[in-house]
């Protein structure tokens, strides 16, 4: 959901389709901020949280709203085609190739680096969300509460003990910064026998999986928001250690858009302040569970909170 970077080996298709993109994309309205935000279900509703906000302050908007992955929302605010999105703190790991830096296991060393190393480049970060859409592992909730599995201390336990079956993206399982880091945390190694790799990276299937005992399959893996968390039997398992890098999502901003709109800070800090992790759970779930419009949550919720008319 979080939307982390394509592979150095998928960026040249990328490319070409970000390209595609810009060119079919319309022409900027006069006066217009284009908003834009990548094609997952929170990167939608978040993104739609920003356009209503600035139409409330009586800016024009102009949506780019699921444009395409990380790489071509930040390769378009950073050509001056796009104006702002929402972006998460870990990716700025990525993005300045620090990956192995403790900083970005820290929420608010991880928020200072990429909003120093940013605004070098003519962007600033607004407030962040208090909500970390990290990877994690969820485990069903019958073997949780039969084995007390809470954290990832617990979890490396049952691995020990034979007990877990895993569903999870390849990427998930071989990423240094993914299940590496928390077995090299926690102490524990999961045979590839007991793991069922998956080529996508869908936590929608993989959460499913875990809960429904699909082909056996008693955990998966998740991301710290997703909706269904709260609408299927699964217990997440913390990371005390915080063997994870933070995502924490923020509006990104280009400076030069900032200083002609300087209300929008004002604007967005007190919505994304309002983002803990219960509640993007709670609205991602009104979307992939409910069915509901994108638009439409980030709407009301944005009234009922008092942030809109």
């Amino acid at each position: 959901m979080r939307g982390r970077p394509v592979p150095i080996c998928d960026r040249r298709a990328v490319l070409f389709g970000f390209g595609a993109a810009i060119a079919a994309a319309p022409a900027r309205g006069q006066g217009a901020v284009v908003v834009a935000s990548k094609s997952d279900t929170e990167g939608t509703l978040t993104g739609s949280m920003i356009a209503l906000c600035l139409e409330d302050l009586g800016i024009p908007v102009q949506r780019r709203l699921g444009l395409g992955p990380t790489l071509i929302v930040r390769s378009a605010l950073m050509s001056g085609d796009v104006d702002l999105y929402p972006e998460y703190t870990g990716n700025g790991a990525f993005f300045t190739g620090t990956e192995g830096d403790p900083a970005w296991k820290r929420a608010d060393d991880a928020y200072a680096a990429i909003a120093a190393a940013d605004r070098a480049k003519g962007l600033v970060w607004l407030g962040r969300a208090p909500a970390n859409n990290t990877w994690l592992i969820a485990v069903r909730g019958s073997l949780a509460r039969r084995e007390g599995l809470a954290t990832m201390a617990d979890f490396a336990g049952a691995v020990r003990r034979g007990l877990i079956l895993l569903a999870a993206s390849t990427e998930f399982v071989e990423s240094p910064a993914a299940l590496p880091s928390f077995e090299a945390a926690y102490g524990f190694s999961l045979p590839m026998n007991r793991i069922i790799s998956l080529p996508g990276g869908d936590t929608a299937v993989t959460a499913r999986a875990a809960a429904q005992g699909i082909s056996g399959v008693n955990a998966g893996m998740v991301y710290g928001t997703d909706g269904a968390l709260d609408a299927l039997d699964l217990t997440v398992m913390s990371d005390p250690k915080g063997a994870q890098i933070v995502y924490e999502v923020a509006p990104v901003i280009r400076a030069d858009t900032l200083a002609r709109h300087p209300r929008i800070r004002e604007k967005l800090d007190p919505v994304f302040a309002r983002l803990d992790a219960h509640t993007l759970r709670r609205l991602n779930a009104r979307i992939t569970v409910e069915g509901q419009v994108a638009e439409t949550v980030a709407r009301t919720f944005l009234r009922d909170a008092g942030f809109i008319a």
